[in-house]
């Protein structure tokens, strides 16, 4: 190689890459036109989702002032009457909303109690599975009900645990006293947790295998080869691998504390009363949009809104506090 080749600057770009590579310095970094055109294929893909997103979870988000507002749909937000913090007012004011805000609570704690717990059993139960013919029964038995409608869930329930129900009808028949699940105000709460978790337990458990499958199965072949048994790796090896994404979903849960459902106590209010049945999401439409208060309606939503903001903060803080990554770390 003659001495003007060895000392021409490199000029082309497997010349510059070539150069910095020599120099420790990794391949150039693209253009962001580069980038654009090399993925373009990707980025008209999430289009539709990015556009979904924008419709109806940030545009409505213009809807919040009109919780300061005496709202008139006739003449619109910008000409309504600007209240301030009146229907908040009213809203700390009301004992039916504080009525809802109890109900809520409590059905969350039920719900946090009693359902949670089984889509981490099932997930277990279904890990534990050899066959997998059964275990592809198993899992479609109990996906199934999570694509019914609450309405369709609660029919089912009706038919099965109604006044004229099988259950009922058998009792009859066998002159034993019937019972009253359906419209019973006491034991509402037990009775809209175990819809919950026949709806929704199965679906629940999707994370839970995910999780599973990325333990390392040496481990447990190591436990079994010491000696342990099914009990104690499941509590040495599989709980701990689990640990992080259970924690995820309670930071998850306790942030969605005040959503305990709207569809599923709109449908039984009736049976059971509203005392029983009220919780946020039902009293921001009875007492919002069925009555025409789109104002007081939004004002409630709001306060469940900023509510839900702080327990998420919060139960994140304390998965930190444990040593977890929680739902985002800082």
């Amino acid at each position: 190689m003659s001495t003007a080749a060895r000392k021409r600057p490199a000029t082309h770009a497997g010349d510059v890459g070539e150069a910095g590579e020599a120099r420790g310095a990794g391949p150039a970094r693209l253009s962001w036109r580069t980038r654009l055109r090399r993925d373009k294929s990707l980025l008209l893909m999430t289009v539709p989702a990015v556009v979904l997103l924008l419709v109806f979870n940030y545009v409505p988000l213009f809807g919040i002032v009109t919780a300061f507002q005496e709202y008139d749909p006739l003449v619109g937000v910008w000409n309504s009457e600007w209240v301030g913090f009146d229907q908040f007012q009213q809203l700390f004011n009301d004992s039916a909303f504080w009525a809802a805000m109890e109900n809520t609570l409590y059905l969350s704690f039920v719900q946090l109690v009693l359902f949670f717990p089984v889509p981490i059993a099932l997930a277990l139960l279904l890990n534990s599975v050899i066959s997998e013919r059964l275990r592809n029964l198993f899992q479609s038995v109990v996906y199934l009900p999570h694509f019914f409608s609450w309405v369709l869930a609660v029919t089912i329930f009706q038919q099965m645990l109604g006044g004229a129900g099988v259950l009922n009808q058998f009792l009859r028949q066998h002159d034993i006293g019937t019972w009253d699940i359906m419209t019973n105000p006491d034991t509402f709460a037990l009775l809209v947790t175990s819809q919950a978790i026949w709806k929704e337990a199965g679906w629940g458990i999707i994370v839970f295998l995910a999780a599973l499958s990325a333990i390392n199965s040496e481990l447990y072949e190591a436990a079994a080869a010491d000696g342990a048994g099914r009990f104690r790796r499941m509590w040495h090896i599989t709980l701990p691998g689990l640990r992080g994404v259970i924690v995820l979903m309670l930071v998850l849960r306790l942030g969605n504390a005040l959503s305990v459902g709207f569809e599923q106590f709109l449908v039984q209010r009736n049976a059971v009363g509203h005392e029983a049945a009220d919780v946020l999401d039902t009293f921001s439409f009875y007492y919002g949009i069925a009555t025409g208060g789109y104002s007081y309606g939004a004002a409630a939503g709001l306060f469940k809104s900023v509510v839900s903001l702080v327990l998420i903060w919060g139960a994140n803080r304390l998965a930190h506090a444990f040593g977890e990554d929680g739902l985002y770390r800082r």
